[in-house]
């Protein structure tokens, strides 16, 4: 079994404390494009206030998630509440211009005024520079005057207590985390039982002190779904060799009666590099089946067994046509 998923963790350097397990919340925005499927406002709002009502205390979303949507549904959830729960950790991102792809200093000041109007919150807790692998030029926005530089001004000046980077190509990463003191990363589909693309970027990040989040472990939703009924692998519709690693890890489980889904979770929570395994729900259910998935009982024999199966270390979402929002 790994760490209890409400245990507290310390968040790198920082004076964060954070649960083993955190709940993200893009498809609560209505991504349809990236997850095959839509979440109502209702749906959303229920599945957010699970997510407040629960013992893990890390929420995690963005500017650019359904273009605000998601971050609207979450302050609408925090005002009926009168607040964010005690001691919870919210964690943005700031996002490029989603129609000019431009990401200099003064569409971050736009995405965090933005991001802070629909939480209903002066400042937040983490703060990610998102995806700068998708803007109009990557040089300008970790240069001088781009949205980079303006992220650790925003910690200066108090809006942020930890500032992190959220990307997704590890070669895009890696450069910025030798030349900047984030206190934390995300990595997203790179660290699960099918793939271990971000393994040596978060051997080096726990070696310079920055914490690592590891999100989206079911690999966008497959491993908690099963690939009888969601035929998707990291955001895009799966061919049959897509989704064979898949069910190698499912007939493992299946032999030991041990949910795919719980597997995944735990191969995440076990690795001690992990400070935190981000979850996405589309819900309310799926908050306590997380919770249930992370102290399910997984025999050493399974572990063996998967630690048996092949993986890939390639880049997952090489053949992904993005869309944003």
């Amino acid at each position: 079994m790994a760490d209890d998923p409400i245990e507290k963790t310390k968040l790198g350097h920082t004076r964060l404390a954070v649960s083993k397990i955190g709940f993200g919340t893009s498809s609560l925005g209505d991504m349809p494009d990236t997850y095959g499927y839509g979440v109502d406002e209702e749906r959303a709002e229920k599945t957010i206030q699970a997510i407040f009502d629960s013992p893990v205390n890390v929420l995690d979303t963005s500017r650019i998630y359904g273009f605000g949507r998601s971050e609207e549904r979450i302050g609408a959830a925090i005002r009926e509440r009168g607040g964010v729960p005690e001691g919870f950790v919210i964690s943005t991102k700031l996002d490029r211009d989603p129609e000019t792809n431009r990401f200099d200093a003064s569409q971050a000041r736009r995405s965090l005024e933005e991001s802070l109007k629909a939480l209903g919150l002066d400042r937040v807790d983490i703060l990610h520079l998102h995806d700068p692998e998708h803007t109009d030029s990557l040089e300008a926005t970790t240069g001088p005057g781009g949205a980079l530089a303006e992220l650790f001004r925003m910690k200066e000046e108090g809006l942020a207590t930890a500032v992190g980077l959220a990307a997704g190509p590890v070669d895009v990463m890696m450069p910025l985390l030798q030349d900047w003191d984030f206190d934390v990363l995300i990595t997203h589909n790179r660290f699960t039982l099918t793939n271990r693309n971000a393994h040596s970027m978060i051997d080096f990040a726990c070696a310079k002190g920055i914490a690592v989040l590891n999100a989206a472990p079911y690999a966008g939703g497959v491993l908690a779904k099963g690939t009888d009924s969601y035929r998707r692998y990291v955001y895009q519709e799966a061919s049959d060799a897509m989704l064979d690693p898949v069910r190698r890890v499912e007939a493992v489980c299946a032999r030991h009666d041990v949910p795919p889904g719980a597997a995944a979770l735990q191969f995440s929570m076990r690795d001690p590099r992990i400070t935190a395994t981000i979850c996405g729900v589309s819900r309310p259910e799926r908050v306590e089946q997380t919770l249930e998935w992370a102290r399910w009982p997984v025999p050493q024999a399974v572990w063996d067994e998967l630690d048996a199966l092949s993986f890939s270390t390639d880049d997952p979402e090489a053949t992904r046509e993005y869309k944003a929002g």
